[in-house]
């Protein structure tokens, strides 16, 4: 083995174990045979993943190798299928430095079982069992697919090394701890697992290198909540809940498919209404709307007729309050008026020399200066050069920067303003329904980047309750992390609908009807319509997100918003839905932090292990209540 037989031991083996490399960053082939072994390196335990062609050779000493010579090296040649930097923050920091991927000619790994983080046992109904591990660096391994079974054999011998504490609601998910932590008796709390320590800005490297980034800063977080779904109850064994289901013929007991384990029941019919076309009609003698509700619901089923839309837009982003008269608004737009063009004197006023002293003012001007020259110019207002519209759109994004002047500006923001300054046609209402809409948005452009990263965990959970099976396939692909689902939710789907359309979806949603997360809800519907593309296919992880990208112009808005609202009266008609799933749709109020961490998660591998020595007659399967 290339070192000394005092320093190496092999502990466990197993043939057959297959790593299905990604055919577009590889010329190798694409399901590659190897084994995996558990040894021991001065003492100290690892897992090892080598091909056939490889024995004779130890395995190295690093993680994963994305593919022969590259290492860790970035691909500056993938192109993601839009303009790059058209996403949010460039900064990027990092709080610690984890273990680096090193050069390796070959797919092999090896990973010291102190760095393992997380076990993922799966298996989707037309493809075989696979497993899923992560490192406490956020370097995640490909899927290890078990040909020929083993997977009870491995985690027998992990069991002498590691604790595998199962997630309370998830059969499939297991955390690792070592044999010596104070974790081997209490499971820890949500804060001690670090799932969301990631300081780096994942988003702008995920932008330059999607597959790398996708592997990295988000693949600890998404294996985790994705399978949060099933209330901690405990297992119940298959043939009891059905005693007249048949039992699967297979050496690996637990890797049946699970399923969301409740009966969603079926999915509603649903139809869209008529768009709000009567206004007036709403209003008192003084002006005041009799009915805000209606009118919302209204706007919700059917959207709202061209010629009305500069009117009631300034009262679904907050520029007017519902309730007003018509002699306030005139004092609102009087106020708002003076406030606005005493901000845009503000950056007007700054002199070149000033200027060149402000490198942050500098900045951001440089970005809106780009962005603006090339934010919908097939739209005929802000076509041609020397255009108003394009002088409108610098203006008030200008100002925006001294209305928020920490958010200040950041790429992706004159997407949304596109829209609003286009039905305006006015540069003080854009620029106060501008701010009515970034107090929604707000946060998908800040620096953490929690909120896209907290919206990427809820979609997880809502994809999963709607179609495991079509999460375990992202997964067996890379893929579960939904990455590719970035951009809708950044900027609300402006780039995946013609123009017309945007605005139709954005005062539907604007409504926050039936519930704020409902452009959760239109992203599950997307992928919902394009899972007999995905499931079955040869679509890989950057195939995945060419065939995401490419679905720009060519989703149908009416299907969508029915087929979204259908999976929301879906999901709330069901009796026994998950917490999860009704925190996000709002439902029912998130654990404060207190009942949280007082939630601990009891270990699970000696039951593993005694299903395991059962056989698959004692197989048991997570299930709701």
């Amino acid at each position: 083995m290339g070192e000394n037989v005092e320093d190496y031991k092999l502990i466990f083996e197993k043939e057959g174990v297959y790593l299905h490399t990604n055919a577009k960053r590889s010329v190798q082939e694409t399901s590659i045979p190897g084994f995996i072994r558990i040894v021991e390196r001065a003492g100290q335990p690892a897992l090892e993943w080598s091909p056939l062609e490889d024995e004779g050779r130890s395995a190295p000493a690093v993680l994963y190798s994305k593919k022969d010579g590259e290492g860790s090296e970035e691909d500056t040649n993938f192109d993601p299928g839009y303009e790059p930097d058209w996403a949010v923050i460039s900064t990027v920091k990092k709080d610690r430095e984890h273990a680096p991927v090193k050069d390796s000619g070959q797919w092999a790994f090896s990973l010291p079982l102190s760095e393992l983080y997380s076990l993922r046992r799966a298996r989707f109904s037309l493809g075989r069992n696979f497993m899923v591990l992560t490192s406490r660096g956020g370097h995640p391994l490909p899927p290890l697919h078990f040909h020929r079974g083993g997977t009870r054999e491995l985690l027998r011998a992990l069991h002498h090394y590691i604790i595998l504490d199962q997630s309370p609601v998830d059969g499939r998910l297991f955390l690792v701890y070592p044999r010596d932590s104070s974790s081997a008796d209490f499971g820890p709390s949500f804060d001690k697992l670090h799932i969301l320590d990631d300081g780096s800005d994942i988003v702008t490297r995920f932008i330059h290198d999607p597959y790398a980034t996708t592997f990295g800063g988000f693949s600890k977080v998404t294996n985790f909540f994705r399978a949060a779904l099933r209330p901690p109850e405990a297992a119940v064994s298959r043939s009891a809940q059905d005693p007249g289901l048949p039992s699967q013929p297979d050496d690996e007991p637990g890797f049946e498919l699970i399923t969301c384990g409740v009966e969603l029941g079926p999915r509603p019919q649903v139809t869209r209404g008529r768009p709000l076309v009567q206004w007036e009609e709403f209003l008192d003698s003084e002006g005041r709307l009799n009915d805000p509700e209606k009118v919302k619901d209204l706007v919700f089923r059917g959207g709202i007729t061209p010629n009305l839309r500069k009117e009631v837009w300034k009262f679904l982003l907050g520029f007017y309050p519902w309730k007003s008269t018509s002699k306030e608004r005139e004092e609102i737009l009087r106020v708002k008026t003076d406030e606005y063009f005493r901000m845009k004197v503000q950056w007007k006023s700054v002199s070149e020399e000033q200027e060149m002293r402000n490198s942050l003012l500098r900045g951001y001007r440089s970005l809106i200066e780009r962005d603006v020259n090339r934010t919908d110019r097939n739209n005929t207002f802000f076509s041609g050069n020397d255009n108003p519209g394009l002088t409108l759109l610098h203006d008030v994004l200008m100002t925006y920067c001294m209305y928020n002047f920490d958010l200040g500006y950041v790429q992706g923001m004159s997407d949304l303003l596109s829209p609003i300054l286009f039905v305006t046609q006015n540069e003080v209402e854009s620029f106060w329904c501008l701010t009515g809409f970034m107090d929604l948005v707000h946060q998908n452009f800040e620096e953490s980047q929690e909120a896209m990263k907290q919206q990427l965990l809820q979609l997880s959970i809502l994809l999963k309750a709607l179609d495991p099976e079509l999460c375990d396939f992202l997964d067996s692909q890379d893929s579960g992390s939904l990455c590719f689902c970035f951009r809708w939710l950044l900027i609300w789907f402006k780039r995946e609908f013609s123009f017309e359309d945007i605005l139709t979806l954005w005062e539907v949603l604007w409504t926050q009807l039936p519930c704020d997360n409902f452009h959760l809800l239109i992203a599950c519907s997307i992928l919902e319509s394009q899972r007999g593309e995905l499931i079955g296919s040869d679509h890989d992880f950057n195939t995945i997100l060419k065939h995401i990208n490419e679905l720009t112009m060519k989703l149908d808005l009416q299907s969508v918003l029915l087929d979204a609202e259908a999976i929301y009266r879906q999901l709330v008609g069901c009796k026994d839905l998950p917490r999860q799933v009704k925190q996000v749709l709002g439902l029912c109020s998130p654990p404060s932090p207190a009942e949280e961490s007082s939630d601990s998660q009891s270990s699970e591998t000696e039951r593993l292990l005694g299903q395991a020595e059962g056989g698959a007659a004692s197989s048991h399967v997570p299930s709701y209540p």
